[in-house]
């Protein structure tokens, strides 16, 4: 190992040493965010973990050692007949919790009494998130964006698609944030990650970018949906070239209603979000287009939308916040099928 520890005790620079990374926190706490390979072995669930908390605070801190202290045994006993009992005597995993403190030295300190090789992450689940932020800050400086622009309904996401198949470096971040960055954009299969999960995510895709290469992105706002880019991200993409995608309208209609094709399945959705534009739009407008939705006149509305709502705020927050936006090189298009997109990214990547 690269740092010497304590015996047992490993850091988070030698996470790709481990045959596999145990997370002893809560479900919970799994949820929100962990470290990438980890799977999720609690000591203590969401509501022993309340319950021993519950009993520190109200009671003693040693009555609450006593009851944690059953339920960990309990379930470490379980996590290891149910999952490595198969392992060979070689395995090495590393175990983590919150701080590196007793939830993971519990559980890393059984599975050494049986054999094998287990280590305790150092800091725990908090020294890999100061990882993470620390490299947000400098990652992103390293890398030659190209940011593709366009006014909304231009699919500059599926551009992106189009052009990793081609085998270009691709951030796609509203994949990443599981939104597609409007008061429309939340996605039917699942809800948003949380803050810390995104970021992990973007600090994954980043470390993976080779910086010889050009990485391509997308016009972005410092906000998608319910995540943040953090700041040395949306930084360096706002100081980078772009190219800019010019197509119809007609074009960008056609392919919002295939795109956004679960709001037309269930327009109770559609209609909800129109509400949260009457302080942008006013009330005669938004009944307008409530009514639009509710006659099944999806074609108007979209063109409506573009042209009323979209378009007039992507402009001047595109020329106000991107560097490169008014100088950026045009694909213009009236085509934005599936075979059209493909060929805006050849066009893009021919240069």
């Amino acid at each position: 190992m690269s740092e010497r520890l304590p015996k047992g005790l490993a850091t988070v620079a030698q996470l790709a040493e481990f045959d596999d990374i145990i997370d002893a926190r809560s479900p919970a706490e799994y949820a929100d965010d962990h470290v990438p390979r980890a799977v999720s072995c609690p000591v203590l669930d969401d509501a022993q973990r309340a319950r021993v908390g519950t009993l520190h605070q109200q009671v003693s801190p040693f009555e609450a050692k006593k009851i944690g202290a059953v339920l960990i045994a309990r379930n470490i006993a379980r996590h290891i007949e149910e999952n490595f009992l198969d392992k060979p005597k070689d395995w090495r995993p590393l175990v983590y919790c919150w701080r590196g403190g007793q939830r993971s030295g519990a559980f890393t300190h059984i599975l050494r009494e049986i054999g094998w090789n287990a280590h305790r992450l150092d800091g725990g689940y908090k020294s890999w998130r100061r990882r993470v932020l620390d490299e947000l800050e400098v990652l992103p400086a390293r890398l030659r964006f190209h940011v593709v622009s366009g006014a909304t309904g231009s699919a500059k996401s599926r551009v992106l698609e189009a052009l990793a198949a081609h085998g270009a470096q691709v951030l796609h971040l509203e994949e990443l944030a599981a939104h597609k960055g409007s008061v429309l954009g939340n996605l039917p299969d699942g809800p948003q990650p949380s803050q810390k999960k995104f970021e992990s995510r973007l600090h994954a895709a980043l470390a993976g970018f080779d910086a010889a290469r050009p990485v391509f992105t997308e016009a972005e706002s410092r906000r998608i949906g319910a995540v943040y880019l953090p700041n040395a991200m949306i930084a360096a993409i706002r100081a980078a070239p772009c190219l800019r995608i010019e197509a119809t309208l007609a074009a960008r209609v056609e392919f919002l209603l295939r795109d956004y094709d679960y709001f037309l399945a269930d327009p109770s959705q559609l209609s909800a979000k129109l509400q949260l534009l009457r302080s942008l739009q006013g009330h005669e407008t938004v009944d307008r287009w409530l009514a639009q939705v509710a006659a099944g006149d999806f074609r108007n509305l979209v063109t409506e939308l573009l042209e009323r709502h979209y378009d007039l705020h992507y402009q001047r927050s595109q020329a106000k916040n991107y560097a490169g936006y008014v100088q950026a090189g045009a694909y213009a298009t009236d085509d934005l099928s599936p075979a059209g997109i493909d060929d805006l990214a050849r066009r893009i990547l021919a240069g």
